[in-house]
């Protein structure tokens, strides 16, 4: 039997900067997980990515990626995306240094 569909968001990498790239509900490519379209719907997901696929100038290598309905927006449920959200792990740069700058400002 079939696992019934869960939510997902389309993910994929920027052609030109490399960073992870999410679609939202706009169409446009957003770099932030919360800001994603959460697709709840199969037959959606799966016309979202072929449009996606379709977009070979801007998103490279995309695919359905599973997340659940966060506080802010859609996050990560698997391991795997929740490495590609917060970014590059060898250096301290990218999406975890903005993350480190608006920590420190709010712990002032």
């Amino acid at each position: 039997m079939p696992r019934p569909f869960s939510p997902k968001v389309v993910t994929a990498n920027d052609l030109i900067e490399g960073d992870v790239i999410y679609l939202a509900r706009d169409g446009s490519w957003v770099r932030d997980m919360c800001m994603a379209w959460l697709i709840e719907d199969e037959a959606e997901a799966t016309a979202q990515l072929a449009r996606a696929e379709a977009d070979p100038a801007v998103a490279v290598g995309p695919y359905l990626a599973d997340a659940a309905a966060g506080a802010t927006g859609p996050v990560p449920t698997h391991f795997r995306e929740t490495f590609r959200a917060t970014g590059p792990s060898n250096r301290f740069h990218g999406k975890q240094t903005q993350q480190a700058a608006s920590e420190a400002v709010a712990n002032v």
